[in-house]
């Protein structure tokens, strides 16, 4: 199935609610965007929009369960999750010889098992606040016996609710924030609660994504706040230190884990355009124009 040329591709798993995904036209090379777990494609819009107007095409996939209700969200599992990035990767690929794949928090661990499982087809992958460890300054003390918990089975008693600032530290964008999942608008800014059973399949896709980094060649810019509320820096870090291919490490200064929403939403869209144009110059066989390594964003 091709792509309409609209706001609305038709991304969505049969007998799934209706797709929140968008298209934003810009060229012959694609993007993919992924959003995080309870999360929702508006949380990509702006940045997808600015690569747009950089003239890249830019895709964005509504992950199976999300943006309905949390009965939604529960009917579903890390697979089915994966398997919609993989779907939506597969058909954009009909489209565009060159694609890059990017994601938000949990959705850029699954740009990154797109790339193991399409390690020929993909890019280039850009990771936004990648999140392998929940331990941000927001995060309760309490979080590693949680985890321990839904490891050993009890996720299905468990529901925890979003901590402030939730994940922004722009005050008035943190408000409409909010306010948006208090009113039920889970298309807009996600579930304001995410149950332990939904939390315990992120956790078994960390753990099948830590086997395959070392293995996973694919060149990546990885973006990250140094005051990420929710994920610290120390996720990037593991990603640098243990990923197969070449890395660029970004650390942003004035925001907290929602980057592509925060007050450095346009430095995040800079770095992301600039590192596609690179990945666009390298030649195929050739290393991209930059080791291993660690800048402050500016």
């Amino acid at each position: 199935m091709k792509f309409r040329n609209s706001t609305k591709p038709d991304l969505h798993l049969a007998g799934m609610q209706p797709d929140h995904g968008f298209h934003y036209p810009g060229g012959p090379t694609a993007v993919l965007m992924i959003h995080g777990l309870t999360g929702t494609p508006a949380e990509l819009k702006f940045v997808s929009k600015g690569l747009a107007r950089a003239g890249f095409s830019v895709y964005g996939v509504q992950l199976a369960g999300h943006c309905g209700s949390e009965a939604d969200l529960l009917a579903t599992n890390w697979q089915d999750w994966l398997d919609s990035a993989l779907a939506a990767f597969d058909r954009i690929r009909e489209r565009h010889e060159t694609v890059f794949v990017g994601g938000l928090s949990m959705g850029a661990l699954l740009a990154l098992l797109v790339a193991a499982h399409r390690p020929q087809r993909v890019n280039g992958c850009v990771l936004y606040s990648p999140t392998l460890f929940y331990d941000g300054w927001s995060i309760p003390r309490i979080s590693v016996m949680i985890h321990l918990a839904i490891l050993l089975g009890f996720g299905r008693f468990l529901r925890f609710r979003e901590n402030y600032p939730y994940g922004v530290k722009d005050d008035r964008l943190r408000a409409r924030i909010l306010a948006a999942m208090e009113s039920g608008r889970s298309e807009e800014a996600g579930l304001l609660h995410m149950p332990g059973r939904s939390l315990g399949q992120l956790l078994r896709l960390i753990r099948d994504l830590k086997r395959r980094l070392a293995g996973i060649r694919t060149p990546a810019l990885v973006l990250h706040a140094r005051e990420d509320d929710v994920t610290s820096v120390r996720n990037a870090s593991y990603i640098a230190a243990n990923i197969g291919g070449p890395i660029e490490k970004i650390l942003l200064e004035d925001s907290y884990h929602l980057i592509t929403l925060d007050r450095e939403r346009e430095l995040v869209t800079d770095h992301t355009v600039a590192f596609l144009h690179r990945m666009e110059r390298a030649r195929p066989s050739a290393l991209p124009a930059f080791p291993q390594s660690e800048r402050v964003a500016s």
